[in-house]
């Protein structure tokens, strides 16, 4: 009994360094804006994969297979020369108006996330104009346990976050606020 209890007890002592040897845990985020066009505008506006010269952070896109799975692009960013983002494309529905990426490169000085999928989606709103999500889920920059500051959850989700908002923030300038 003496045993079983010991055991118990050193069970229960060890379990919050059991919880902290996992390693991060997966982040998602969704955000959204509404916009006074129609959905189909502000579809052919998006949603061509090859396509994000609609994001004010993106200076070039290149990119090969068009929307069909599997089809590539690469993101240069801020200027020639500038760093970046390669993507493959693994959900594509221009009739739900939607589509589903993961970065295949990256530096996380770039972008401090790994493992990053993002699915981008317009909806009709009931009033008129349109609901444009975007969500993400990702890892942190760091792998292991203790990352640096500039590589831990809040840095990730900080970095995800503002380029969504500048994209989303891009479209409601370009279309109009909902309701406005």
């Amino acid at each position: 009994m003496i045993r079983r209890t010991f055991l118990a007890a050193l069970g229960l002592a060890l379990f919050p360094a059991w919880a902290l040897a996992h390693g991060p845990t997966r982040q998602k985020i969704t955000l959204t804006a509404e916009v006074a066009a129609a959905p189909d505008e502000v579809w052919a506006a998006i949603g061509d994969f090859q396509d994000m010269s609609w994001h004010p952070a993106v200076h070039a896109t290149t990119g090969e297979n068009g929307n069909d799975i599997d089809a590539t692009r690469v993101l240069t960013l801020g200027e020639e020369g500038g760093p970046t983002i390669s993507e493959v494309l693994y959900k594509y529905s221009a009739d739900a108006m939607s589509y589903s990426y993961r970065i295949t490169d990256v530096k996380v000085e770039v972008l401090p996330v790994t493992n990053y999928s993002s699915h981008l989606t317009v909806k009709p709103r009931d009033d008129g104009g349109s609901l444009i999500e975007w969500r993400g889920a990702f890892y942190r920059g760091y792998p292991n346990n203790d990352p640096p500051e500039e590589l831990n959850d809040q840095a990730a989700i900080a970095a995800v976050t503002a380029v969504y908002q500048a994209g989303l923030d891009a479209l409601v300038a370009r279309f109009g606020a909902a309701g406005s």
